[in-house]
């Protein structure tokens, strides 16, 4: 019985090489700007390999580890099965329940699911077809057996252990020895030493919670052990077991990477379902993502909090850095920077943007035929708002200054001429421009717009920053530069963004950029300064500080940074020319290291000429505030 058993599953089998890739899904690499891969998703397959091309010290780890015999049993061994039935019994087991004595030749019948192909109309789940496969019953112990042993009548002992290798799954999404060589390792599974080897084989057991890109440590001990196997049956001599003890395995850079972080999270997001998040191919996405900007970016940030923010503080933060078209450059999602699918407060939250709203209102200002002098004047102000009644806006430093010049009122952030400008360029028109920029978010309707009411992504509002740099045309931020299958030169798709129409003029893009200039070096964001570079940005705070904005850019990367809490918290003595400021410097100081300044688009103040002022006229800021109260007292100018 047992005979005509094993001759029908022969006769079912198919060809070795149909059997090396079990995947239903496929995998995702990503590449940086470089070509460099920096992240991997779905289930990755990275080819075929054979007990001949995998590295000897591979192929003796698996064997020393999993089945020490495999090479002189049929198929089952009842040594080994009656030995895992004692060791059951004695430890309080029922005799199947614990190790189970399995060959590796039944473990490969069972990775194949007993020939058993996953079809979604049969399963709730993917995960249920899996488990269904992983039982442990006498029934189907006994069928597995018969597989087994129609296996070594159909192959080979090496061809047994390569499809064993091709298809155990060893964790971080990597299916296989070299999978599983790349993806920890940044290297081909035919050239992986015996701590490497080890290292993999000893992932076998308990693949996820072994990972060494979950627990380093822990997988370094469990390979400790297979070195030690290794050693006690003739594989490895004491010398080399010993090095190799002292020396473990370590990760490559990509490995510690782990899955990409925030950025690779987008940019899965951002493509298309059937060839991301739910893809059958193995695909390759080129991005823009720039390792050391990245990296510059996290430092930057982390240096902060460890020195400036008080210990146990659970304010959040994130950083967006891009191109002035859109190209995003490093992306930082919160505080714990090495995750992945976390909330991602650099693209997901939406918070209110505060004054850093306000170029858009000069900007359609300047668009419409103003200029960086003409004056507005900064007084008690209050408006009928149907439905709500009297409002009334207020400085940040609860004074008036009289007559200002628009670049005054920019570049210190107050909010009355703020709403005047609005209000004479048209509230719909400053809608309009916001939304051209790349705002998408909903936009107030009332007076309150001119001062951030809105709520907006701290990627959209960098992106439209970027639209400012560029000479006033809008980007659609993306990371996305192609998209192809593995093993293809062509590209299926490219890029989804870049810079797209003109929004405002070049003139009153560099009228604006002068403006934004002075807003760092001599007005509220003077944090933000950058040794030897012109730097133009512009400062926001939200009401009762739950939200604190700076983003700004220098001529080479625009970067926008977001503080504040989860839970709508406000953030203590926090402003947007505070902490954020010091964030943006920190980082884009690092990321401008060894980069000869230049300068930003140039602008050459031409002041009109005006008429000697009269009772209520004066010049900008404080020295316009000092001569009206002299003009009151002696009379004249």
């Amino acid at each position: 019985m047992v005979s005509l058993a094993v001759g029908y599953v022969y006769l079912t089998l198919p060809e070795v090489d149909d059997l090396l890739d079990g995947r239903a899904r496929g995998s995702v690499t990503l590449l940086d700007r470089d070509d460099k891969v920096f992240a991997w998703r779905g289930d990755q397959f990275g080819g075929v390999v054979t007990a001949d091309t995998v590295s000897k010290h591979l192929k003796n780890a698996v064997v020393a580890t999993e089945d020490k015999r495999f090479y002189r049993h049929f198929g089952v061994s009842p040594r080994g099965v009656a030995s895992a039935v004692r060791i059951n019994l004695r430890e309080g087991r029922g005799p199947l329940s614990g190790h189970g004595g399995s060959t590796l030749t039944q473990q490969t019948a069972k990775l194949l699911c007993l020939g058993v192909a996953y079809n979604p109309a049969d399963w709730d789940s993917e995960a249920a077809y899996v488990q269904d496969c992983r039982r442990g019953s006498l029934g189907r112990k006994v069928k597995e057996a018969i597989y087994a042993m129609a296996m070594e009548v159909k192959y080979t002992k090496n061809e047994i252990l390569s499809v064993y290798l091709n298809r155990a799954y060893m964790g971080g999404g990597a299916y296989g020895a070299e999978a599983a060589s790349q993806r920890y390792f940044g290297k081909p599974a035919a050239n992986l030493t015996p701590a490497e080897g080890a290292m993999l084989a000893g992932l076998l057991t308990a693949p996820s919670s072994l990972a060494p890109t979950a627990n380093l440590q822990r997988s370094q001990d469990r390979s400790a052990t297979i070195l030690r196997l290794m050693n006690e049956q003739g594989y490895l001599s004491d010398k080399d077991t010993a090095f190799y003890q002292s020396n473990p395995a370590t990760l490559s850079e990509a490995a510690k990477a782990k899955a990409g972080g925030y950025f690779a999270d987008w940019v899965m997001a951002s493509g298309p379902e059937f060839f991301t998040r739910n893809t059958t191919e193995d695909v390759i996405l080129k991005t823009t993502l720039d390792p050391r900007i990245q990296d510059a970016a996290e430092v930057g940030l982390k240096w902060v909090f460890e020195n400036k923010v008080r210990e146990g503080s659970k304010a959040q933060a994130a950083i967006v850095v891009m191109s002035a078209d859109g190209a995003v450059r490093a992306m930082v999602g919160g505080r714990q920077t090495q995750v992945s699918g976390a909330f991602n407060r650099a693209t997901q939250a939406k918070r209110q943007t505060g004054s850093a709203f306000k170029p858009f209102v000069y900007a359609t200002a300047l668009e419409r035929g103003g200029h960086y002098d003409d004056t507005v004047v900064d007084e008690p102000y209050c408006q009928n708002i149907p439905g709500s009644g009297q409002w009334c806006p207020k400085n940040y430093t609860g004074k008036y200054y009289g007559d200002v010049s628009l670049t005054f009122a920019l570049q210190n952030s107050l909010n009355i001429p703020a709403v005047k400008v609005s209000e004479k360029a048209g509230r719909e028109n400053v809608r309009t421009v916001a939304s051209m920029f790349g705002i998408e978010s909903d936009l107030a309707s009332g007076p309150a717009l001119a001062l951030g009411a809105s709520e907006s992504s701290l990627l959209e509002m960098t992106g439209a920053y970027a639209g400012i740099l560029n000479g006033g045309s809008s980007v659609t931020p993306y990371g996305l530069v192609e998209l192809r299958l593995l093993g293809d030169d062509n590209a299926l798709m490219g890029s989804g963004g870049g810079i797209g129409e003109r929004v405002i003029s070049d003139a009153a893009a560099r009228e604006l950029i002068w403006m934004m200039e002075k807003v760092v070096s001599e007005g509220t964001g003077a944090r933000a300064q950058l040794p030897g570079w012109q730097v133009a940005g512009k400062t926001g705070t939200t009401q009762a500080a739950r939200d604190a904005w700076f983003i700004g850019f220098t001529n080479e990367y625009v970067a926008g940074v977001w503080m504040g809490y989860d839970d709508n918290t406000p953030l203590t003595g926090v402003t947007g020319g505070g902490l954020p400021a010091e964030i943006w410097r920190e980082a884009m100081a690092r990321i401008h290291e060894g980069i000869t300044p230049t300068p930003l688009p140039a602008f050459v103040p031409k002041p009109k000429a005006v008429p000697n002022p009269g009772p209520r006229q004066n010049r900008t800021g404080i020295e316009g505030v000092v001569n009206g109260i002299l003009r009151d007292i002696f009379g004249g100018n």
